[in-house]
């Protein structure tokens, strides 16, 4: 999967937005349009609304880009000063320079390439995508052939799939969207000034459980840190990012996205980590709703019923040792009356 990563990443990413935007496709193919014309007109609105968004962040990237000297320059001098502080108050003396180049030519070549690589892959996916909304008949039919059940469990089967990987993708936009509008709003208060590409860039990555919350608060906070001469203004983006993990986690994905995806915590801490060694950002994504597949898939054969249980969050009900006892007196009791 590491190595085939160019053909097999697009690949994925094609096979869940095809399960997507199947709704729509089929919608529009219900008003007598032909298959073809529906998927390209379902990619053309897709397409269209992900270039508005950019377009729309695109001035706000720019200018962050161009404050990149003054948060240096920042970043600098505060780590200065507080190495001067340590030093007045440990007693040791030392003048630690700090070198950076971030555009050296390896760096820039190995950006150049990742972004050539990325370019490739975005212009790929859409083509997957028209291709297994086109087909997706044939590959039913293959799947019925392919099995030697009845026809019936295996379109249960694919309708299944279709929902998890359907109710995960509509339930995390839905999210990422509130998530996006609470941290506009609380950074828009706080004064930040990229107020909101962070508060995008804070939702996008809280589609990487764990790991993504924590990066991107880490990060804004150095930001506020950088660009505030006040220490208010990042504890205070501390305690509210904290806020609003609370009301996400604890109140609007339990009931937006609820338990569709009925993984529990220990499968998904362990896709997160091998999606992310085998494919980076895009396995962290992806490998959740394919453990849930997984699971389906574990569920529906006998012979592999078990790991469908392990990757399930259906904690077994064990008894306290109080009824248990009580039971074995009660059979005692029993056995000794008769």
């Amino acid at each position: 999967m590491k190595e085939g990563s160019v053909i097999l990443l697009p690949l994925v990413w094609g096979a869940f937005f095809a399960f997507a935007l199947y709704p729509i496709s089929n919608w529009l193919e219900e008003k007598r349009l032909p298959r073809a014309v529906a998927i390209v007109l379902t990619l053309i609105f897709i397409t269209v609304t992900a270039v508005a968004l950019l377009y729309f962040l695109t001035d706000q990237v720019v200018g962050l880009i161009k404050d990149i000297p003054e948060i240096r320059a920042s970043f600098e001098t505060k780590i200065n000063t507080y190495l001067k502080e340590i030093e007045g108050a440990i007693g040791l003396g030392s003048d630690i320079p700090l070198e950076f180049s971030f555009l050296n030519q390896k760096n820039l070549e190995s950006a150049l390439f990742g972004a050539g690589r990325s370019l490739i892959l975005v212009g790929i996916i859409p083509l997957f995508i028209f291709l297994m909304l086109y087909y997706r008949d044939f590959f039913v039919e293959f799947l019925k052939k392919r099995s030697t059940t009845e026809s019936p469990s295996i379109l249960n089967f694919i309708k299944d799939s279709g929902k998890v990987i359907q109710n995960y993708l509509f339930g995390m936009l839905i999210v990422t969207i509130i998530v996006s509008l609470m941290a506009g709003v609380v950074l828009y208060f706080l004064g930040v000034k990229y107020f909101i590409l962070f508060a995008v860039f804070v939702a996008v990555m809280n589609l990487i459980p764990f790991v993504g919350v924590f990066l991107s608060s880490l990060l804004l906070i150095i930001y506020v840190l950088l660009t505030t001469d006040s220490l208010f203004y990042p504890l205070a983006t501390m305690l509210l990012l904290w806020m609003i993990q609370l009301i996400e986690n604890n109140l609007i994905t339990p009931v937006v996205v609820g338990a569709r995806v009925k993984v529990n915590a220990f499968a998904v801490i362990l896709a997160i980590l091998l999606g992310g060694y085998i494919w980076g950002i895009s396995g962290m994504i992806l490998f959740i709703p394919m453990v849930g597949l997984l699971k389906i898939i574990f569920e529906r054969v006998p012979s592999l019923e078990a790991y469908g249980y392990l990757l399930g969050d259906d904690y077994p009900v064990i008894e306290k040792k109080e009824n248990y006892l009580r039971k074995i007196l009660r059979k005692v009791s029993s056995k000794s009356e008769s």
